[in-house]
């Protein structure tokens, strides 16, 4: 998927449709000239709904059609007929959709599950017709209710990348070479900070025809939780990941402090996140001679004592099985 494709933030503009009008209407037929009301209701409107849709990986269908509008429901006719309600409209949305009212930026609701379908605004109800206002001092009422009218307003879709795992570290720590030699995912890599700057996704092929989903996250920065640098438009993505992979460049000054930078960024913005099973990884081990990785290696046993780690190389292919391999276990456990 490249990063055109990938959009996560859409505004749309969506209306309900009205409600159809009652009928005002007179039995008559042969023989009988004087019949009682027999007009009948109006149909619904129709509503829209936010539906899950499994096949859909972005908010791309939205870049181009941002208005949406459900039917009108039809007017009543004689023999107290209904008219018809009016057609409801799907908008598909892929999992992990969060949808806000853009006025108020209130939560509405999420769609987190497959078929999942949320009604996001009602249509109006059909009018009643004249037959519902007979009495007996009332034979022959002439009037019935209008419809009620439909709604609009504007929502925001928002999207939190579902993904197994997800690569955090700070830019340019190796986040999209390795996603690049774990899948057939060709992300964007050059030496300068925010290459990536949207999620990017891939499907790692595991033994037995088995696959995981993982996520390449726009790198962080310290004070990311307060906004800097990509801020927010890349921590929401962490929220829906069952795995955290933490990536730490073997070039890295401090490994331990540069650790702990990641760590706290996450914790400002949302202390569950290390609820999650996390790893951590050191990467660009092809810089390294053998006596650096074992002095690493002695180092990050003793930092992650009871966390899983490992040290690769996305360039030669270094211990990348294996890191699958503790991938999968993790993701399993």
């Amino acid at each position: 998927m490249t990063e055109g494709n990938f959009v996560d933030y859409v505004k749309l503009f969506v209306s309900s449709g009205n409600g159809g009008k009652g009928s005002i209407h007179l039995h008559r037929e042969k023989f009988i000239t004087k019949g009682g009301p027999d007009g009948g209701d109006g149909g619904r409107g129709g509503h829209v709904i936010i539906r899950a849709n499994k096949q859909f990986w972005t908010l791309y269908t939205f870049k181009f059609k941002k208005h949406f509008s459900a039917g009108h429901g039809g007017d009543g006719s004689k023999n107290r007929s209904s008219g018809a309600q009016g057609e409801d409209i799907y908008v598909d949305v892929p999992l992990g959709t969060v949808v806000r009212d853009t006025e108020t930026n209130a939560i509405l609701f999420e769609i987190t599950e497959e078929n999942q379908e949320q009604i996001i605004i009602k249509g109006g109800l059909g009018g009643r017709g004249n037959w519902h206002f007979k009495s007996p001092t009332r034979q022959t009422p002439r009037y019935a209710q209008p419809g009620i009218e439909g709604s609009i307003i504007q929502i925001t879709l928002e999207l939190k990348v579902l993904a197994d795992v997800g690569l955090v570290g700070f830019p340019n720590a190796g986040k999209s070479t390795l996603l690049g030699a774990l899948t057939s995912a060709k992300p964007k890599i050059a030496d300068y900070e925010f290459t990536t700057l949207k999620p990017n996704l891939g499907i790692v092929q595991y033994r037995d025809f088995q696959s995981f989903v993982i996520a390449d996250i726009p790198g962080i920065i310290e004070g990311a939780a307060e906004g800097k640098g990509l801020g927010h438009y890349f921590l929401r993505h962490i929220e829906r990941n069952s795995i955290l992979l933490f990536l730490i460049p073997a070039d890295t000054k401090n490994l331990k402090s540069e650790f702990g930078i990641l760590k706290n960024e996450l914790v400002k913005y949302n202390p569950e996140l290390l609820d999650k099973n996390y790893m951590v990884i050191l990467s660009k081990a092809d810089l390294l001679d053998d006596e650096l990785k074992e002095e690493y290696r002695i180092e990050m046993s003793s930092i992650f004592k009871n966390t899983p780690h490992l040290i690769i190389s996305s360039a030669t292919q270094f211990n990348l099985i294996e890191l699958k391999d503790e991938l999968w276990k993790v993701l399993n456990e």
